[in-house]
């Protein structure tokens, strides 16, 4: 079926079609074959209603919505074949006329915009490699024995900060209890900052078996409504207080936690998977800064379906991981004081960023046209299978018929290493350029 396009603002392009008067008819039959089960007529049974009774008895637009919808659908997707479009929105239709001659139609639908790529060789990008020293050694170790630390009951001093008080507690607002203001043996750790400002400090210089009252204010940006920047008073008891014990850092610690028998050992591993860390990290923001470097070389008019449907894959993509963390969203922006639409808005100049960036690889993809190989193409696919503990075959069958976007994915991060290879290594402002960091 033969169409015509129009380009229009905002990256909207107009199709214009027509259905003749035949393939409108069979479109009407195809309709009341769909529909007859629908139909009743004094006399006839259901079903058995002939074409051209329901025609009279209803009138042949009642059969309209689904030949229109039956012959859209069709000529659809070959135009957009046709014109080699590639649509970001869903299809508006908008009959135009319906006579003897047939139905003339029009599809508007938003496309990826059409735009000029600007510099994308050889642009200057920071690099930043974040320093391994024997500090940030000697900070994973203390993370360890934290980890390793133990609670031992202290009687013979107040509470200081980092003990661990069990405590009741019970809230007040002028004089009257309010609602999740009260715990019984609640393990609070002081200095964690878990409790509103102000709390764990005055439980600190208390001793066990105290009982005090201590008076806070409420942050304005508190989740409760009723609770914001109120004044509040606390009763509180400590029950016991706990110190928090690290272990002796020696061989023997490091037998206790590792793999390894000296504690040398042990900050020599920890040193090399820094380093190694160090490393990833440092070409990973490379390569996104040189990715943003290109895609501000590069005027696009976005439209704004495309934000919007980026906007709704980030909220999908991070209910998901809070659920994964047992946590739902709603339950989240409650707590920060957010409405679904406010926290939308608050990550829609992130999907901006993200469209704009994906056009541009798209783009310069389709200029480069980088191969994949068969051995790329299953290396990808082995990669995919471990990351989700299945084997190959398993994972090419959930796939299903993917290859194509499972290629184009290889390709576009392979543009992102070549430009990447092209791009020129700057300094950090205010840092000394980094030695032997410069690839030939």
């Amino acid at each position: 079926m033969a169409s015509t396009i129009e380009k229009k603002e905002n990256s909207i392009v107009e199709i214009s079609l027509q259905a003749t008067k035949e393939e409108f008819n069979a479109a009407l039959k195809k309709a009341y074959s769909k529909n007859k089960n629908k139909f009743q007529v004094p006399g006839f049974r259901k079903g058995k209603v002939p074409y051209a009774l329901v025609a009279q008895y209803y009138g042949e637009g009642v059969l309209y919505e689904d030949a229109i919808d039956d012959i859209a659908n069709e000529a659809y997707p070959e135009a957009i074949k046709e014109h080699n479009l590639k649509p970001v929105s869903r299809p508006d239709l908008d009959v135009k006329e319906i006579n003897d001659e047939g139905m003339k139609y029009t599809i508007s639908v938003t496309v990826k915009p059409e735009f000029t790529l600007g510099k994308y060789e050889g642009v200057e990008a920071v690099y930043f490699e974040r320093e391994v020293t024997d500090e940030t050694v000697a900070d994973e170790i203390e993370r360890m024995r934290k980890r390793n630390s133990s609670l031992e009951e202290v009687s013979d001093r107040a509470a200081a900060e980092g003990d661990t008080a069990v405590i009741d507690y019970e809230g007040f607002k002028d004089g009257v209890a309010f609602d999740g203001g009260k715990g019984e043996n609640y393990s609070l750790k002081l200095g964690s900052h878990s409790f509103i400002p102000g709390f764990e400090e005055q439980v600190i210089g208390h001793n066990a078996g105290e009982e005090f009252t201590i008076e806070v204010k409420f942050p304005e940006d508190y989740h409760a409504e009723d609770l914001k920047g109120a004044d509040a008073t606390f009763n509180v008891k400590i029950h016991t207080i706990k110190a928090e014990i690290l272990p002796e850092l020696d061989d023997e610690f490091a037998k206790d936690v590792s793999e390894f028998d000296t504690l040398d050992e042990l900050k020599a591993d920890i040193r090399s998977k820094q380093e190694e860390d160090a490393k990833k990290d440092a070409k990973a923001a490379f390569e996104n800064e040189v990715v943003r470097v290109v895609a501000e070389n590069t005027e696009i008019d976005i439209p704004e379906v495309m934000v919007e449907n980026e906007l709704e894959n980030m909220v999908q993509d991070q209910t998901m991981r809070m659920q994964q963390s047992g946590i739902e969203l709603n339950m989240y922006l409650s707590y920060i004081g957010q409405t679904l639409d406010q926290f939308k808005d608050s990550m829609k100049p992130m999907a901006r960023v993200r469209v704009k960036n994906n056009l541009v690889i798209e783009k310069i993809t389709e200029e480069l046209n980088p191969e994949v190989s068969d051995d790329e193409y299953n290396e990808e696919i082995a990669n995919m299978a471990k990351a989700y503990s299945m084997d190959v075959e398993e994972i090419k069958n959930a796939l299903g018929d993917t290859s194509e976007y499972i290629k184009d994915s290889i390709k576009a991060r392979k543009t992102v290493e070549y430009l990447t290879e092209k791009a020129v290594k700057t300094a950090p402002k205010n840092e000394e350029p980094a030695e032997e960091k410069t690839e030939e």
